[in-house]
């Protein structure tokens, strides 16, 4: 250990200071100097006023990751390392003396790289504990929130207030105090009105609520429009900006009432916010706000001074990131150069001359007013009450279910209005009230789709059993409520795909219903297949909730999969298999529905699927036989169809890690799946509180292990960091036994082995165990795909999805709103003169069509052709041939589409011999 440095007397009297100049709180006392660590870690801990259990812990980290490998590049960045292991020791004792800003210009960081050296640091899976990634995630989400708002609002000002006001307006309005006014006055609001601070949507229209305040206060000179007009007949009605004496508070009240709503009306149109949730905002958080900080507008801008003070205890009680340094663009809260390229500007409008239908890069706060208006839109014409058909199907039934349905909407509303305020903030209940009444629209409109398509497909009216089946109901409703706060609760981060947690994401719908994750999932698959106008955001997001279903959620001890399960061992006898490995080989049919699964079992195991059983929904009343007490249990069609969905997934994320990891030897990949598919098939138990990543790495592992082939844990759980949708806490936290938790290689150690030890030996003898069956892998029943389409028999022709317009203020794009240019959009190398040669593209498309058509009904799709590369001199990359020097581009494409077809042709023909050799065989 390094020598005890000399003592300094000015490190001691290191004061915390805002960026306005005022102290901090009163500093700790300090513990006596221990004789830990170099000079410059002292120093450091010194300025942070680290306690001495902090320092010690933090050293003996540093030292750790010194002697690991990859040692000199932490030399490189001492100091870094030094405050990311100080920042990790203090989380985890929970004595943190600093703030997270105060950490990073402590140590020259900004927010991006320090995460990414956390990141880099996290070598080792006990290097930082699942606490400390809480505490990043959560930082993480509010800076990604925060730095999108900001950039909002640096462009929104720049379109409300001229660069050069005229003279006339005082210096004291300068631009620089105005913006500087707002963000603070903003970011007080957001920390006193919102309890969960990373919710983008809310923010953003309280964002818009401070404006619309701000510009009512300001001279219109300072305006540009239509923001001027709006001020100058507020200014006319009554004055906001200064007291009229004589003129009775009540008279001017209701005049501004009035006049008030103008400049809000003229924000959320510009930024396609609904009008009524702003307003919602602005009466039941902002305005409350107001006079919980004795601000008044008749006494103009409220001192910044004041304001900031506020703030500035609001940041040092959080401990957190300081975001008026926004305001100065600190070094400190500037995005990388990869982030900045992530965050995607708002885009200039085309000129209407050069309009193209194509999608526009936008900014994360577009991007959630553009989705929440696709949803409004979708509901418009949806009704909060069961709609005529609704109820011509309730009456149909044996028991009328109309009573029940509408006493659990209005109890379980009561309940989400309460959890929706306790998460969010109590300010926030009406809008828990709005986003619920948007829920129930939306689920009585699938419902009315999900009865017409049973009724289609049974040919029958009674759906008397479905329609009274509580867990059916309340889950149909908890789904629709998850489109709706999916679409509203949008972090930052997920503008470029990726997923972000919040704290009313999935599955808080389930905690605040008390709903099982399995009964859930029946209902993700028709809800989808029944709502065509979902997006694909919505869509992805439903396919998401029903993965993290399959890997872990259904899983739970309170479970009913695990009654399910039992009762399929005792439908097999002496058989412990819940889903035999044999229909692995069997393609997944998605022809079941919700009232198959919720009326589960529907059929007897010994009796083949030939059909719907009418029973399921039209014979609610009818009662099994006394006799049938010598009946074996029937078969689940829910618990079947949950394993061959989980068969499915476990491999697909197999096989994307063993990609990553023994892409060299090939061999394994079937080895290692049969393991995994015979822990899930006989060794459920292990899946209890566990999560199906965990007994996907230790099945790796352990045939590596018996295979002599060298691969490590930690180089595991490196590549499966990579991957998308995962979570550390999986292979940091994993069940031991009751109530005790350690890493994944604990568990393998005392639980995984302990319980396959035998399995897996044998994978090293001369007769290993017969492999398990590769699942048939089916196209995603959830397919939205967006990215253009090759027309089978013509050569470089795509057709490609309608993209939703940029913005929708005008409802959504159809052709009759579109410009003739933006409606047909062709280019294949040449004018078109003639409507001939329109003519003759269609008819090959029509005729590619009825191909594909004939193809499917007698075998699977056929493969697709390699992507094609635009002709080089004439020349035709796919056949080499050439192309006389006299024929036009038309000619040459004409040629080669029918070359292209040709080609096809051969490769139906050559694969339709291949599968008869094979059922020969």
């Amino acid at each position: 250990m390094p020598p005890k440095p000399p003592r300094r007397p000015g490190a001691a009297r290191s004061q915390r200071c805002s960026p306005d100049g005022g102290s901090g709180s009163a500093p700790p006392p300090r513990s006596p100097r221990l004789g830990v660590g170099e000079a410059g870690f002292v120093a450091l801990c010194d300025a942070l006023k680290v306690p001495g259990s902090v320092r010690e812990k933090a050293w003996k980290t540093y030292e750790g990751l010194a002697a690991a490998e990859g040692a000199p590049a932490y030399d490189k960045k001492k100091k870094e390392t030094w405050g990311v292991c100080i920042f990790i020791v203090a989380i985890d004792l929970d004595e943190v003396t600093f703030t997270f800003t105060e950490l990073l210009k402590s140590i020259s960081i900004s927010v991006c790289t320090f995460f990414q050296f956390l990141k880099e640091v996290d070598v080792n899976m006990d290097t930082v504990s699942t606490k400390v990634d809480s505490t990043v995630s959560r930082l993480k989400k509010k800076y990604d929130v925060l730095l999108a708002l900001y950039h909002k609002f640096e462009r929104t000002c720049g379109l409300i207030y001229l660069e050069q006001p005229s003279s006339e307006i005082s210096a004291e309005l300068s631009s620089i105090l105005v913006l500087k006014n707002y963000w603070i006055t903003f970011l007080l609001a957001k920390g006193k009105v919102l309890q969960m601070e990373d919710d983008l949507v809310i923010s953003f229209q309280l964002l818009l609520c401070v404006l619309d305040y701000f510009i009512k206060l300001s001279p219109p000179a300072m305006l540009k429009e239509p923001y001027k007009t709006a001020v100058t007949a507020v200014t006319v009605n009554g004055s906001t900006r200064t007291p009229r004496r004589g003129q009775n508070r009540s008279t001017r009240t209701s005049k501004q009432v009035d006049t008030d709503t103008k400049v809000i009306e003229i924000l959320c149109k510009e930024h396609d916010c609904n009008l009524d949730e702003v307003k919602n905002v602005y009466f039941t958080s902002f305005i409350p706000f107001l006079n919980s900080m004795g601000i008044v507008a008749s006494n103009g801008l409220p001192e910044v001074e004041v304001l900031s003070k506020e703030y500035n205890e609001l940041y040092l009680k959080n401990k957190d990131i300081d975001a008026r340094l926004f305001l100065d663009h600190d070094e400190t809260l500037q995005p990388d150069v990869i982030a900045c390229s992530q965050l995607e500007r708002t885009p200039r409008k085309n000129n209407p001359d050069e309009e193209i239908n194509v999608i526009l890069p936008q900014t994360p706060v577009r991007a959630a007013m553009n989705t929440i208006q696709q949803l409004i839109m979708i509901l418009n014409s949806a009704a909060d009450k069961p709609s005529d058909t609704l109820i011509a199907y309730f009456n149909n039934c044996t028991v009328n279910p109309k009573d029940s349905i509408l006493k659990r909407v209005e109890s379980l509303g009561h309940i989400f209005k309460k959890k929706f305020a306790e998460a969010v903030g109590q300010g926030c209940a009406e809008i828990g009230s709005q986003r619920y009444i948007l829920g129930v629209r939306l689920y009585y409109r699938v419902m009315e789709s999900m009865l017409k398509s049973e009724e289609q497909r049974l040919s029958v009216h009674n759906f008397s059993k479905l329609l009274n089946d509580n867990i059916f109901h309340t889950s149909l409703l908890a789904c629709a409520l998850e489109v709706v706060m999916s679409t509203y609760v949008r972090t930052a981060s997920q503008s470029d795909g990726s997923s972000a947690e919040t704290d009313l994401s999935f599955p808080w719908i389930l905690n605040v219903f008390d709903l099982k994750a399995f009964d859930f999932y029946k209902v993700i698959e028709s809800f989808i297949k029944v709502e065509p106008s979902l997006t694909r955001d919505m869509i992805k997001h439903l396919e998401r909730c029903e993965h993290r279903i399959m890997e872990s959620l259904a899983w739970q001890s309170d479970s009913p999969l695990f009654d399910l399960i039992k009762q399929s061992k005792e439908r097999e006898g002496q058989t412990d298999q819940p889903e035999p490995a044999s229909t692995l080989n069997v393609p997944l049919q998605h022809n079941h529905t919700a009232a198959d699964l919720y009326l589960s079992p529907v059929r007897s195991p010994k009796k083949k699927a030939s059909g719907h059983p009418h029973s399921a929904t039209s014979n609610p009343d009818a009662q099994p036989a006394a006799s049938s007490q010598s009946q074996k249990p029937q078969k689940s069609t829910s618990l079947s169809l949950f394993y061959k969905k989980v068969y499915l997934l476990a491999y697909n994320r197999l096989h994307t890690l063993f990609f990553r990891l023994l892409s060299e030897h090939p061999d394994l990949e079937h080895l290692i799946w049969t393991l995994f598919q015979h822990t899930l098939q006989n060794e459920y138990e292990l899946m209890r509180d566990r999560h199906l990543d965990q007994i996907m790495m230790c099945s790796m592992y352990g045939i590596c292990k018996v295979k002599n082939v060298d691969l490590r844990f930690k180089i595991i759980v490196s590549a499966y960091k990579e991957l998308p949708n995962t979570n550390q806490e999986t292979f940091k936290r994993v069940l031991i036994r009751e109530e005790q938790y350690d890493s994944i290689i604990v568990f393998y150690n005392l639980v995984f082995m302990q319980k396959l030890k035998t399995n897996i030996l044998q994978y090293a003898s001369n007769r290993p165990p017969t492999l398990s069956p590769i699942p048939h892998a089916p196209r995603s029943p959830y397919q939205f795909s967006t990215s253009p389409r090759r027309v089978p028999a013509g050569n470089n022709i795509y057709i490609s999805p309608l993209k939703s317009p940029y913005k929708f203020s005008d409802g959504f794009q159809s052709p009759t709103k579109m410009t003739p240019r933006s409606r047909i959009l062709v280019s294949i190398g040449e004018s078109f003169g003639t409507s001939e040669k329109f003519q003759k593209i269609n008819q090959m498309v029509c005729n590619s069509e009825r191909q594909l058509k004939r193809g499917a009904e007698v075998s699977d799709a056929p493969k697709p052709l390699k992507r094609l590369r635009f002709d080089i001199e004439g020349q035709d990359e796919a056949d080499g041939s050439k192309h006389l020097p006299q024929e036009s581009k038309f000619q040459q494409k004409l040629a080669e589409m029918t070359s292209t077809r040709t080609r096809m042709q051969k490769q139906k023909l050559n694969d339709g011999n291949d599968t008869s050799a094979s059922e020969e065989k």
